[in-house]
């Protein structure tokens, strides 16, 4: 776990960082964390966002259904793969990657998907440094991504994980990816105001 101290706020920056989505101020405090840690990339101004998962799996479409809000209102210095239209899954997610490593070798990436946890941890948003390794709640070998990352904790793990992913309320994966789109949009704002300072 590492520990950031923010000067002249009172607050420290703690990684990873949890909170439920149902949090009144959850898209303000994720959005404080990711801007923090974006600040290690303010000389590239184009950032990133792969959100990963499939518009087949109600669980699963966490990570499309950011890409497709923030496909809405991103602006142009923001780069978004995988959306509802244009999911970004398994069978794609190698070239994905290589593609973004030719046309963007030094942009920041930011890697959003879904994962399955215990039952107290359903709701719960995670924003933490360094890659997430896609699929390795049900059991699948794919590839690392992102300098950040987001995981929304969707349903419970440990038994039938294909079955609980197709279960999963669409209620609460909707809320979720609002307040992780509206997290990014915040930071990725935040930041490129900074680093044009």
């Amino acid at each position: 776990m590492r520990e950031f101290h923010l000067a002249p706020q009172t607050h420290t920056l703690t990684f990873p960082y949890r909170m439920e989505y149902t949090h009144p101020h959850a898209s303000q405090l994720f959005s404080d964390h990711i801007s923090y840690a974006l600040n290690d990339f303010q000389a590239e101004s184009r950032i990133i966002c792969v959100c990963i998962g499939t518009d087949r799996s109600t669980g699963d479409s966490l990570g499309p259904l950011v890409g497709s809000f923030l496909a809405k209102k991103a602006p142009s210095h923001i780069k978004i793969f995988g959306t509802l239209d244009e999911p970004v899954h398994a069978l794609n997610l190698q070239n994905t990657i290589q593609y973004i490593h030719s046309k963007y070798p030094k942009s920041p990436i930011i890697a959003v998907d879904a994962c399955l946890g215990h039952l107290k941890s359903v709701g719960w948003i995670q924003v933490g440094l360094g890659p997430i390794k896609p699929g390795a709640g049900v059991k699948k070998d794919l590839p690392e991504i992102g300098q950040i990352h987001i995981k929304g904790i969707v349903n419970v793990s440990g038994f039938m994980e294909y079955i609980i992913l197709q279960n999963t309320r669409l209620s609460v994966v909707m809320k979720m990816a609002e307040v992780i789109s509206s997290s990014i949009l915040m930071a990725t704002s935040t930041n490129q105001t900074s680093s044009s300072l």
